[in-house]
């Protein structure tokens, strides 16, 4: 397994819708696993293919709490195919936004149905924080950030702080 750089906020890449993937190969598997390694390194709870500059429809995640067994999970081609009508709030952040976090609004629960590493198709409610990062994930399949749902100024002074983030991390690798 191979520990992936991840994009940072703001890439031409991580606004990009990506595509699906029309077979499960060994690529893919090594893709996921690699994926996995990535997030559980960076640490965080989930990842998207397009955040490594990977434009497939794959996602990994794995909300468990701290004192629980880890249980991660490989989505290819997730789709929400049911939304509740309750809403929650939770406060977000991202690894391809480090150390900036901000509450968003979603449903508080969702069916997602996706094909696993066998190609096999599965079918799954999520509700609480499995919910809020299977719907940030997906979203980034779609281009989308969860700064995206933030107010214009918001979401600006975010993505300056990115910029000089990006800056600085440049100059100490050059």
């Amino acid at each position: 397994m191979t520990i992936r750089p991840i994009l940072i906020h703001p890439d031409p890449r991580l606004k990009k819708v990506a595509g699906a993937l029309p077979d499960i190969s060994d690529e893919v598997r090594v893709l996921a696993d690699d994926m996995l390694a990535t997030m559980y390194d960076a640490p965080g709870i989930g990842l998207a293919a397009p955040q490594i500059g990977v434009s497939h429809r794959l996602i990994v995640l794995d909300a468990t709490q701290k004192d629980e067994a880890p249980a991660p999970l490989v989505m290819v081609n997730p789709e929400v195919i049911l939304e509740s009508d309750e809403r929650s709030v939770y406060e977000e952040g991202c690894l391809s936004i480090p150390e900036q976090y901000a509450d968003v609004e979603r449903p508080a629960e969702v069916r997602v149905r996706w094909l696993d590493l066998n190609g096999s198709l599965q079918e799954r409610d999520f509700a609480g924080l499995w919910a809020t990062c299977v719907q940030h994930e997906i979203d980034h399949l779609d281009g989308v950030l969860f700064i995206d749902y933030l107010k214009p100024l918001k979401r600006q002074m975010i993505t300056r702080k990115m910029v000089k983030l990006k800056r600085e991390r440049a100059r100490e690798a050059g």
